[in-house]
């Protein structure tokens, strides 16, 4: 029994103490030191990519925060001494900043409603049906994307003028009451959809107005939460159409108000101005962290596919 257990022992020993199993050990120690400083690594980009894109937040906040003399210090200071709260109300005591608002949220709002109207059955069209034409009408509307709306505006100022609708919330809503990008972003998400769901929904004799509402547009919800936000944040952030198509208060939005600042209490109240700029984001912030999770699940779901 000594004797076999001896010649058990005795090749184990010797493959312990191989050679090649020390070259093993030390491969596996280096991979398992070069993936902790992979993830070192890692983490260290995503917190400079944080500190890029957080740092012009905190430093409107703080600028917000100050006296005027303090917004005038170099280098500057990040933390106020004594923050001043009054700047809110002296920026929102500028002008009428609650019709600003008021307008704001009808035009991004209608604007939104009115492309999700449209987009959604001219994307579905596209993924899902093959008729004469369709590749042309397609890169029709892929050319508008290359057209920027300062080349075009001249004509559209012009008809809407024709049709008198400057100074009123429907000419800043019409221009924009569909969109190239959600028709093509919709159109790709419609065209990852298996055929086997839509044929076995017209089998069931759905209508093509059901399948687009109750099959097609909750599986890319995501997708259209994604283009929802980008939407609202293009047009609650517009200056350049408001100010070409309106000439007085009653339709201008909250990026106007926000530049009448300058104008109402002059060009060096930084921390005035910053505090409007505050107000002017606050409101996109808030619909970014209601719905970041669906922008989430648009990517993980494009990635996936």
């Amino acid at each position: 029994m000594k004797a076999a257990n001896r010649a058990i022992e005795g090749p184990i020993r010797a493959a312990a103490g191989h050679p090649l199993n020390g070259i093993r050990t030390k491969q596996a120690l280096l991979r398992k030191i070069l993936n902790l400083i992979l993830r070192v690594a890692n983490v260290a980009g995503l917190l400079l990519l944080v500190l890029i894109f957080a740092l012009p937040f905190v430093w409107m906040l703080s600028t917000s925060l100050k006296t005027l003399p303090e917004t005038m210090i170099f280098p500057p200071e990040w933390i106020p001494r004594h923050p001043v709260w009054k700047n809110y109300a002296d920026a929102w005591h500028t002008g009428p900043f609650l019709h600003y608002i008021t307008n704001s949220v009808i035009i991004s709002v209608s604007i939104l409603i009115l492309q999700m109207l449209t987009i959604i059955p001219a994307s579905y069209a596209f993924a899902r049906y093959k008729f004469a034409g369709s590749g042309f009408l397609f890169s029709v509307v892929m050319v508008t994307l290359m057209i920027p709306s300062q080349l075009i505006f001249l004509p559209v100022y012009l008809e809407l003028s024709t049709f008198k609708l400057l100074n009123t919330h429907l000419g800043l809503i019409l221009p924009f009451a569909s969109s190239a990008f959600g028709i093509f972003l919709l159109r790709q998400a419609f065209r990852q959809i298996s055929d086997e769901l839509i044929e076995a929904a017209r089998l069931d004799q759905a209508k093509e107005w059901k399948i687009i509402v109750r099959i097609m547009v909750p599986m890319v919800k995501p997708v259209l939460v994604t283009f929802a936000l980008f939407s609202f944040i293009a047009h609650w952030n517009d200056y350049f159409w408001p100010l070409v198509m309106t000439t007085n208060e009653t339709a201008r939005t909250l990026p106007i108000g926000i530049a009448k600042i300058r104008e109402v209490e002059g060009v060096g109240t930084w921390n005035i101005l910053m505090a409007g700029n505050l107000i002017l984001v606050a409101p996109i912030l808030v619909v970014f962290f209601l719905s970041q999770r669906q922008i989430i699940k648009a990517f993980v779901y494009n990635g996936v596919k």
